[in-house]
């Protein structure tokens, strides 16, 4: 057993003492032993300690992907029914997909059940993530990278709304059906769970006849929050927000100590060019060798152009490959994984990338951008007064540049900015119009668009969240709810 494994009766204690309260929990319940004990765990505490004033409810997530999941969904009600907690069934409606079924089905149980936890009133979710669990994940990880994981995060905040926690990821399995046994209650088996064509079971099969040494995740977590921390600090000394669309790190910046510099560096990549993960081990040691060099040019990673120059390096989405996204009446959607858009007209909107509308346009960006020493955010729900002369995309070949800083623009927005680069962000800039009509501010006062940081806005790790809240200081967005804690293992937070 690992040094950090604990009971999960002691588990479920100090999770109860640690949360805000009142407080009402979402237990995410499959009928499976994990959240089955789950489910009795908090139940048995809850009632014992009717002092730190917390009540439950659970939801069970139908994915309806085999025959008999109703039936196993309508057990769990009857159980939560005796034990006198509220409970709801979701199913996943619609189509599955052919391929990455997992993931999918990932993403739509999330979704139900930060849907339930609205309709029952419940302020945060636990899942019944065990210490087994972690291990797989780790091992499964190890395979793709020599890099320290975190494995499974403890606490992760979803949709910028729900928090959801995992108070047993430091207890076993087998202590957990135990606990059940003891009290003659019975859980499903999902038969999923031995299918070997999932990379899960293969390696919970292999670790089942050789644990390998353990990790001392408590110890890794520490130190990613303390590097999400320093990251966040090296946002505030050396980095800069022009327009809402234009990245510019400060010559001191780029000789910070490197680790700082491959978090920070990384994640505002994955921010820059929409994407949920920072770039590949091997795309950041090529962009952080020539970051850290002292010859001026251009290169591309992860969607974003870098435009290294005397004053620092800039960074921006590049113009080729963003996608229209159309939106009827009442729609919402995320529009090239960097604005999140609600359609609140009338009429069906289409956004798109100015350099791909090629004519003359009027983009949504945020203040004046002269305030080059301001952390100005793109305006939200509206669409700026600003008429701009045709924009041509990035050129396709980002060799070597002249960087020389006199070319720059003398007046207006992007005063004081390179042209290049400043033109480049204008090329990125979302675009809004409907039946073929470009929308102007007057005419679109419901169209709301707000940045959206794809790393981190639909999952955020709480030993990310330092770094993520400093960004959505950066971009003048509302910032992340705090995870719903007092202490966490004992420390106050």
């Amino acid at each position: 057993m690992s040094p950090e494994a604990r009971s999960p009766q002691e588990a479920i204690l100090q999770f109860l003492t640690s949360l805000q309260s009142p407080a009402r929990i979402l237990v995410a319940i499959s009928g499976g032993s994990d959240s089955t004990g789950l489910l009795l765990l908090l139940d048995e505490a809850v009632k014992a300690a009717p002092h730190l004033k917390i009540s439950l409810c659970a939801a069970t997530v139908d994915h309806a992907l085999r025959a008999g999941s109703a039936d196993e969904a309508h057990a769990v009600a009857a159980l939560c029914t005796s034990r006198g907690i509220p409970h709801t069934i979701p199913t996943w409606q619609g189509d599955k997909p052919k391929t990455g079924i997992m993931a999918a089905a990932r993403e739509a149980r999330y979704g139900l059940l930060a849907e339930a936890a609205e309709a029952l009133g419940a302020d945060l979710i636990v899942t019944a993530h065990t210490l087994d669990d972690q291990r797989e994940t780790l091992a499964m990880r190890g395979m793709r990278t020599e890099q320290v994981s975190t494995g499974i995060a403890d606490a992760v905040l979803f949709n910028r709304h729900f928090w959801v926690l995992r108070p047993l990821l430091f207890s076993s399995r087998a202590d957990i059906r135990t606990f059940l046994s003891e009290r003659g209650v019975p859980w499903i088996d999902d038969p999923s769970n031995e299918d070997v064509k999932y990379e899960r079971v293969r390696i919970r099969r292999r670790l089942s006849t050789d644990a390998g040494p353990e990790k001392n995740i408590p110890r890794a977590w520490e130190d990613r929050l303390a590097l999400s921390a320093k990251a966040a600090d090296w946002l505030d000394r050396h980095f800069r927000l022009h327009g809402g669309l234009l990245g510019q790190v400060m010559p001191d910046g780029l000789r910070q100590d490197r680790a700082v510099l491959d978090y920070a560096l990384g994640r505002l990549t994955a921010v820059f060019g929409g994407q949920p993960f920072a770039p590949g081990r091997a795309h950041m040691e090529r962009l952080l060798s020539f970051a850290s060099g002292s010859q001026p040019g251009r290169m591309t990673a992860g969607r974003v152009v870098f435009d290294l120059r005397r004053d620092g390096l800039y960074l921006t989405r590049e113009s080729r490959g963003i996608l229209p996204l159309v939106l009827r009446p009442g729609e919402a959607g995320v529009w090239d994984g960097r604005f999140e858009a609600i359609n609140g007209s009338g009429t069906t909107v289409k956004i798109e990338g100015q350099a791909a509308a090629r004519s003359s346009l009027i983009p949504v960006l945020g203040p004046d951008p002269r305030d080059v020493t301001g952390i100005q955010p793109p305006r939200v729900g509206a669409v700026n007064d600003l008429t701009t002369h045709e924009e041509s995309p990035a050129p396709k070949d980002l060799g070597a540049l002249d960087s020389c800083d006199e070319h720059r623009n003398e007046g207006g927005w992007g005063a004081g900015l390179p042209k290049a680069a400043w033109k480049r962000a204008i090329a990125s800039a979302p675009v809004l119009s409907a039946d073929g009509t470009i929308l102007s501010q007057e005419s679109a006062p419901t169209i709301d668009l707000t940045p959206y940081f794809a790393p981190f806005d639909r999952f955020l790790t709480r030993f990310d969240f330092i770094f993520a809240d400093r960004l959505s200081a950066v971009f003048a967005t509302a910032p992340y709810p705090r995870p719903p804690l007092r202490s966490i293992d004992g420390k106050t937070i």
